[in-house]
């Protein structure tokens, strides 16, 4: 991490002083590696009739086949009781099931156990997510898809996510969320008003973890400031994946070297070859930093082999999968190394940086941006759309 000195630096819950939990699904089936896994889900649900539907689903005190829920805020899901629910399931989205796991989600409220809707108001095209993390890594991780939780099984390794902190607090990238007045002051320190992203790519790159959570070190010194932001903004290129897809110098870049089995199970490294080792399928080379590389304590590729790998009891929704591996996720495995392997050498040059000129948390309190106002902790109103309330309803907002 960066070569941070003093012990004043601004709390990240104060400069972005929105936060909510992320949403967290209460059972595992309604997301998958792969979309079609979720229709065939879905499917087996509504075929099923009385305990056998209930068995399936999996309620908890939360959710229920009979739970009264409204729709989604910008989804097309039903809003009937799922015990009578039939046809087929809303279209499956994107989401951030883990550490650079992209995954499918299918976006009912009926079938998540804690949505938070006001999550789901402000996802859109604009809209960057930065994600908390314990200890044991990168303090923050940066998506431009929704993060979740979902329940896994003790043996798997699994990085939970913190807090999710929206860059925007309106959809089509208005209002940003930083304490207000944040960046007319470092306008003025620095000498040109930086745009919300510049603060969230300075955000990550200088952010460190603390007993309070995440503290963001900032500096009034602008040619600082330009390098900082400028590796931020390649950190968050790699992240938020959704330009070209990275790639490494030619001869550096992960390859099959042996054809992967039809379901491997075992996931190996060969430090030595810098070989990858799924069963007795290859890829190579994968450098040892993206094999080292943590979140949260994990290891990053382990828990997105297990979240694929792992067999989930006979007869359960979960069980419901593809019966061989599917060639896109050898592809995705091989953009996730490539990732890993650009964010380690980047964060050899966050390692470099050595904080000057600080702006200090006192100094921002005599500003007056600090202690940020009350409504600047809350979501603000957002109403776009009507929203459909339980039973085709409409909800008054």
């Amino acid at each position: 991490m960066p070569d941070v000195t003093h012990d004043d630096a601004p709390l990240l819950a104060d400069l972005m002083p929105w936060s909510v939990a992320p949403p967290r699904l209460g059972r595992a089936w309604p997301a998958a590696p792969d979309a079609a896994s979720l229709r065939a889900r879905w499917d087996a649900l509504v075929k099923a009739e009385g305990p056998d539907r209930e068995a399936l689903f999996g309620a908890t005190r939360a959710r229920t086949l009979h739970s009264a829920v409204g729709q989604l805020p910008g989804q097309s899901s039903g809003t009937g009781r799922l015990a009578r629910a039939s046809g087929p399931c809303a279209e499956p989205v994107r989401v951030l099931a883990g550490p650079f796991d992209e995954q499918w989600l299918i976006p009912d409220h009926r079938l998540i156990d804690a949505a938070r809707p006001e999550l789901w108001r402000v996802a859109d095209e604009h809209q960057v997510f930065a994600v908390e993390q314990a200890p044991g890594g990168p303090a923050l991780l940066v998506t431009s898809v929704l993060p979740v939780t979902q329940p896994r099984p003790k043996t798997v390794p699994a990085a939970r996510p913190g807090r999710v902190r929206p860059l925007y607090r309106r959809p089509g990238g208005l209002e940003p969320n930083l304490a207000p007045g944040l960046l007319e002051l470092l306008a003025g320190h620095l000498g040109h008003a930086p745009a919300p992203l510049d603060v969230l790519a300075w955000t990550i790159t200088l952010a460190r973890p603390g007993p309070d959570g995440p503290a963001v070190p900032l500096t009034t010194d602008p040619a600082l400031w330009e390098r900082g932001t400028d590796l931020g903004h390649r950190m968050l290129r790699l992240m938020r994946r959704d330009g070209e897809r990275p790639k490494l110098p030619g001869g550096r870049r992960p390859y099959v070297r042996a054809p992967l089995p039809a379901f491997p199970v075992a996931l190996r490294y060969d430090r030595d070859e810098e070989t990858l080792h799924l069963d007795e399928g290859r890829i190579s080379p994968v450098p040892p930093a993206a094999w080292d590389f943590e979140v949260g304590g994990v290891r990053v590729l382990d828990q997105w082999f297990s979240a694929r790998i792992t067999r989930p009891a006979p007869g359960t929704l979960e069980a419901v999968r593809p019966a061989t591996w599917p060639q896109p996720w050898t592809s995705e495995l091989l953009e996730v190394v490539t990732v890993l392997a650009l964010l380690s050498e980047l964060h050899v040059q966050q390692d470099e940086l050595e904080l000057s000129s600080p702006l200090t948390t006192t100094a921002l309190h005599r500003a007056g941006i600090l202690p940020p106002p009350a409504p600047a902790r809350r979501p603000a109103t957002v109403l776009t759309h009507p929203e459909e309330g339980p039973e085709g309803q409409f909800a008054l907002l």
